[in-house]
């Protein structure tokens, strides 16, 4: 690690290091121009060349179908949060949510801004340990769409396969922090989005996978750039892209493809979680938050006996390059995020933080 830290950060998160190094030359000197990638317009054939790649690259990554359209657009995963509406959801119909924490609250809470919005599961009242399934689950009558959060970062529960899509509704994901940590069939989603800062790349880029046929048909009258179809057709250039953000994405792509693609990430990343995950069952002075069952491979929150443990925890661990594991303030504990590029050493070096840990203050439980 030389002298960089162990990053457990929920986002923006760690990055490979040799995506870093290689963009450490990019900003000098991209394709031997004379010019750095952060130079370069949007408009030239520099960044054609990047937009052209990293569409195939994240097509070759996924498995894309050719009816499903790739792009990309700014403002975060919120803004998808109405954009999914004004998109999909025709005034007067309804569109089914699943409530698994913030970020699903965040996208139910704009829905009423075009149509009505049903929560056809909610693990509320369990603090959101759980992903809803069978009897929870209640769909309304006849929904629009059916949209689930499929990794939860703050609650640290993740679902292992997809909700049921009554009568002729379609699915709508958002993956921002789990997308292409394992393999999945990108074929069963109407539409699926994802910040960039988790898995992907850095802040401040969204990538979109959507079937050509409905973002072509938005419901409704909408803006220019509220509109996916005119988006994508316009190879997320429509305005002045995050160019740097969209070069940073293709060369994850990249590097995943050089990785062994997603099966290789899938296996990698079930290893990564179950060294942290083993040791946490095999004791009893930290406590997991997620239902096991129901536990992300991306992000781990557990909590010490008492909030004053929790405290010296995070410092103690700061201090060995164990950083930015504190968890939300929705739950408080600890959370370790240990997306794609997060390396196994982290994990080791963290259980043998907490056994040391656990083994000082056992008394302090009594």
């Amino acid at each position: 690690m030389s002298d960089r830290v162990y990053n457990f950060s929920a986002g923006p998160a760690c990055l490979p290091e040799s995506v870093l190094k290689q963009a450490q030359k990019d900003i000098w000197n991209i394709f031997d121009s004379g010019i750095g990638v952060l130079e370069h317009s949007h408009r030239n054939k520099y960044f054609d060349r990047i937009t052209h790649e990293t569409e195939a690259d994240c097509r070759t990554v996924g498995n894309i179908p050719d009816d499903m359209a790739i792009f990309w657009m700014q403002g975060g995963a919120t803004s998808q949060c109405y954009m999914v509406p004004a998109n999909f959801l025709p005034e007067g119909r309804t569109a089914d949510y699943f409530q698994t924490g913030k970020w699903a609250n965040d996208s139910i809470n704009e829905v009423h801004h075009y149509g009505n919005v049903h929560i056809c599961g909610s693990s509320k009242d369990a603090t959101y340990n759980h992903i809803p399934k069978g009897d929870q689950v209640k769909n309304s009558d006849n929904p629009a769409y059916v949209q689930f959060t499929s990794n939860n970062t703050i609650m640290g529960t993740e679902f292992k396969a997809n909700p049921a899509t009554p009568g002729d509704s379609f699915l709508v994901a958002d993956m921002s922090s789990n997308i292409y940590s394992r393999p999945m069939d990108f074929s069963q989603y109407g539409l699926v989005y994802a910040g960039a800062q988790k898995n992907l790349g850095p802040a401040g880029v969204t990538l979109l996978i959507g079937k050509k046929s409905l973002i072509d048909n938005p419901v409704r009258e909408l803006p220019k750039m509220m509109q996916y179809g005119l988006c994508a057709k316009k190879e997320g250039r429509y305005n002045t892209p995050p160019t740097f953000g969209v070069y940073l994405m293709g060369q994850v792509f990249k590097w995943i493809l050089a990785e062994g693609g997603l099966t290789a990430m899938a296996e990698i990343n079930r290893e990564k979680a179950a060294i942290i995950y083993d040791f946490i069952d095999s004791q009893d002075f930290f406590t997991p938050h997620a239902i096991t069952e129901d536990r992300s491979d991306m992000n781990i929150t557990f909590k010490c006996p008492s909030a004053e443990l929790d405290k010296l925890f995070i410092e103690q661990a700061d201090a060995r390059g164990l950083t930015t594991l504190a968890g939300h303030r929705a739950i408080g504990g600890m959370r370790a995020s240990i997306y794609n590029a997060f390396p196994k050493a982290g994990c080791e070096a963290l259980v043998a933080f907490m056994k040391d840990f656990a083994h000082v203050n056992a008394g302090a439980t009594a």
